[in-house]
């Protein structure tokens, strides 16, 4: 039986890390390098990534000479990233709309993994979240698709063959959702998630951070931290305190 939140559900599958094994680990750290470079992080400040994933971004960040927290609701992907830990890199369980314990430098909300749910609330809940989870002069640096761009440019139906398995997948955007309906056969069952995101353009972004009482201080729209362009930048990203 299915779960409530997709994500818990299909983040949670070895099918989910087959699909997206080719991620490129380069363009990450490129980001990983300009943003702590414009931010003039001091080694040795306290990132957290939240969330992380199986914790690339995470362990990169903590090679740079950053104490790092790693914060994913996937018990598989946590269990993955915890043979990496050390005395300044951690992993753990973590909600990103739960209360966050502690106080962090910077707060990093990377690679579109936020407007997940329904009701606008539960995303200004997470922002809330975070902003109470910074220190007094603390950044938050969200990245994230540019939606203007994707709609314009989406390629509607895709097959892709990782590791054996064919992977079918169906994008749409409906009722202020970006869909990614992925279907494949494995181990002799037939699968199915939706991948969805909230349509967030800048304008959206920036009202939900005003809501929480971020200011936003910078924009970009790529790793290499080039001016946002509405219409040809690939990301969004927004650095806010």
């Amino acid at each position: 039986m299915k779960t409530k939140d997709w994500f818990t559900d299909w983040f949670n599958t070895p099918y989910y890390h087959i699909l997206y094994n080719n991620r490129n680990d380069s363009d990450a750290q490129l980001f990983m390098q300009n943003i702590t470079t414009f931010l003039a992080l001091k080694k040795g400040a306290h990132i957290a990534d939240l969330p992380c994933g199986k914790g690339r971004h995470s362990i990169y960040l903590n090679s740079l000479g950053y104490k790092v927290t790693g914060g994913d609701l996937s018990e598989n992907s946590i269990l993955h990233a915890k043979q990496f830990e050390n005395e300044s890199l951690n992993f753990e369980v973590w909600d990103m709309r739960d209360p966050i314990d502690h106080t962090y430098d910077a707060i990093f909300n990377l690679f579109t993994s936020f407007g997940y749910f329904e009701d606008d609330r539960e995303d200004i809940k997470v922002l809330s979240s975070i902003k109470k989870g910074l220190n007094k002069d603390g950044v938050f640096v969200f990245d994230f698709l540019n939606a203007t761009k994707l709609e314009a440019t989406l390629v509607k139906e895709e097959t892709k063959i990782v590791e054996g398995i064919t992977f079918n997948i169906h994008r749409e955007i409906k009722e202020g959702f970006i869909l990614k309906h992925i279907s494949f056969t494995a181990e002799n069952e037939e699968h199915s998630y939706t991948e969805r995101v909230k349509y967030l353009d800048l304008p959206k972004m920036i009202s939900y951070l005003n809501k929480v009482g971020f200011q936003l201080t910078a924009i970009f729209g790529d790793y290499n931290l080039t001016t946002f362009e509405k219409n040809s930048s690939d990301r969004l990203i927004l650095v806010a305190k």
